[in-house]
């Protein structure tokens, strides 16, 4: 693996579990096995290195999510497997995925981050849910909703699923499952989607 990637996977776990404040750019270069100068040499700043990590995330998780919904039959079903697809992305990433939480527009883990640079980012998951949407009301299997307010509201469901599993002591049996149908029963036309 490039001595770059290597870094950025170190970050994706020290961010993961110690937070931006908690991760220094010297934990970085010994877990990646690097010198502190070629850390800096690649991301400039922790800042710098903490959007990266965090937006690599982001890319690769559109990217499967784009894979993965594109291969449905109708805007419920597409709706349905954007949800379990997502929330499979955090279970096995476990290790890295809490960097997207703790850099996310949702996350108050770093008040001073660019808050537009970091939501534009996020915009793409937001972006995609209301194609998804938009796909449904046209093929009848979504209920004819304001997309992008419903686009909000469902991304705010699996956000707050994720957070609840990630980062607080509630072990709630199913609720990744719930979060999913949860989500088809409030905007699905009932017989358009099989669960």
């Amino acid at each position: 693996m490039p001595k770059k990637d290597c870094i950025l996977k170190a970050a994706q776990e020290l961010f993961a579990r110690y937070g931006y404040a908690g991760t220094t750019m010297k934990m970085v270069a010994e877990s990646a096995g690097v010198a502190s100068g070629l850390v800096f040499h690649y991301f400039d700043s922790k800042e710098n290195l903490f959007m990266a990590a965090g937006s690599e995330l982001v890319d690769t998780m559109i990217f499967e999510l784009r894979e993965r919904t594109a291969k449905t039959q109708n805007g419920c079903e597409a709706l349905g497997t954007f949800v379990k697809a997502y929330l499979d992305f955090t279970l096995a990433n476990e290790s890295t995925f809490p960097t997207i939480i703790r850099c996310s527009p949702f996350s108050d883990d770093n008040p001073d981050l660019d808050r537009q640079k970091i939501a534009a980012k996020f915009r793409g998951l937001t972006d995609l849910i209301e194609e998804i949407l938009q796909r449904g009301i046209r093929d009848g299997s979504i209920l004819d909703l304001p997309v992008t307010q419903t686009a909000f509201m469902v991304y705010a469901n699996i956000v707050g699923a994720v957070r609840t599993r990630f980062l607080t002591p509630y072990n709630i049996p199913g609720l990744f499952e719930e979060a999913r149908e949860f989500v088809l029963r409030s905007v699905c036309v009932r017989s358009s989607c099989e669960s």
